[in-house]
């Protein structure tokens, strides 16, 4: 239960979100690491003396310096980059200045096809957001899963990233992963970029009405995905899963995933509604949902995992 003072607080909670999203724009956390920052500008002044409030920078005798976490997650091409992962929401930032709208509505306020093909432009820059985010938290991931070999199918596996991931981490498997055209160009890219255009498979589809070749994987990967699904719908893609699967193979899905009150932890019951601001059928289910639903495809799932921090994402692994 929230005081006065922290709904006041709540209120401006905003104020922090735009500064970084302004700072990461301007390049001010990697030109404060080289020394390049010009504050002479008034604009620039207010936004590294804001950046020092918040604690993205720290000021000492008049000059800025980047902290240690700024360091690793707010200087492109950092050990824990991060900033293609915040660009992300910066571009639906917008959306949620309607959530009265969908409220009212229970319709999205924005188009899905705007980033996943139809503006070519907001396709590239979301496909290269989620790159970004997906190489930081596919780290943490992938030696969760254990030793993968033989042939992966990565359902709408986006730009590439957690396949290049598990074929690096595994040498002798190789991955066709799957997403709509205009994404998959953009995976074929990062793949190629990678050096593994041999091992893995970039290929245009819909995994809400493909077929994949029967009994004919190891591991099927669906990985941040299922929260744009309808229950109906994610029965459906876990049924044709288990098609393509070898009999014993193993399915994993991470997901945001609530409890069964779909209230906690915070950070997914708000992803819900970002789902639902930008998506037709966007939510957050809870974990023993999606069991559920894995039992019925003609799965046996196992224990619910939490992935290591800072993503609040589960992974939940069922065997064929």
């Amino acid at each position: 239960m929230k005081s006065v003072q922290e709904i006041v607080d709540l209120a401006s909670a905003y104020y922090g979100s735009a500064v970084l999203f302004a700072a990461i724009d301007c390049d001010v956390f990697e030109k404060v690491e080289a020394g390049t920052l010009d504050t002479s500008c008034r604009g620039m002044r207010l936004l590294a003396d804001a950046c020092v409030a918040e604690g993205l920078l720290e000021k000492r005798e008049g000059k800025y310096f980047n902290t240690q976490a700024g360091k690793m997650a707010l200087i492109p091409g950092g050990p824990a980059d991060l900033t293609k992962a915040i660009r992300y929401n910066r571009d639906v930032y917008p959306a949620w200045g309607k959530l009265a709208e969908l409220a009212k509505t229970s319709r999205p306020v924005e188009k899905p096809e705007i980033h996943l093909g139809e503006d070519a432009a907001r396709t590239k820059a979301f496909a290269a957001s989620m790159f970004g985010r997906a190489m930081g938290i596919g780290k943490g991931i992938v030696p969760m899963l254990g030793g993968l070999s033989g042939k992966i199918l990565d359902l709408a596996g986006g730009p590439g990233a957690y396949a290049i991931l598990m074929c690096q981490a595994n040498p002798s498997a190789t991955c066709v992963t799957v997403d709509l055209k205009a994404i998959a160009a953009e995976a074929k890219g990062y793949v190629e970029k990678f050096g593994l255009g041999g091992r893995i498979e970039c290929r245009a589809g819909d995994y809400h009405t493909d077929e994949y070749e029967q009994e004919a994987y190891d591991v099927v990967t669906i990985f941040g995905a299922l929260h744009q699904e309808s229950p109906e719908q994610i029965v459906d893609i876990l049924k044709c899963a288990n098609r393509a699967l070898k009999p014993g193979g193993r399915l994993f899905v991470l997901d945001m995933m609530t409890d069964a009150t779909h209230t906690a932890p915070k950070f997914s019951a708000l992803f819900a509604v970002n789902m639902a601001l930008t998506t037709e059928n966007g939510w957050v289910f809870s974990d023993e949902e999606l069991k559920g639903w894995m039992r019925e495809a003609g799965f046996t799932p196992g224990e619910t995992r939490p992935v290591p921090p800072p993503m609040p994402h589960w992974l939940v692994e069922a065997v064929k």
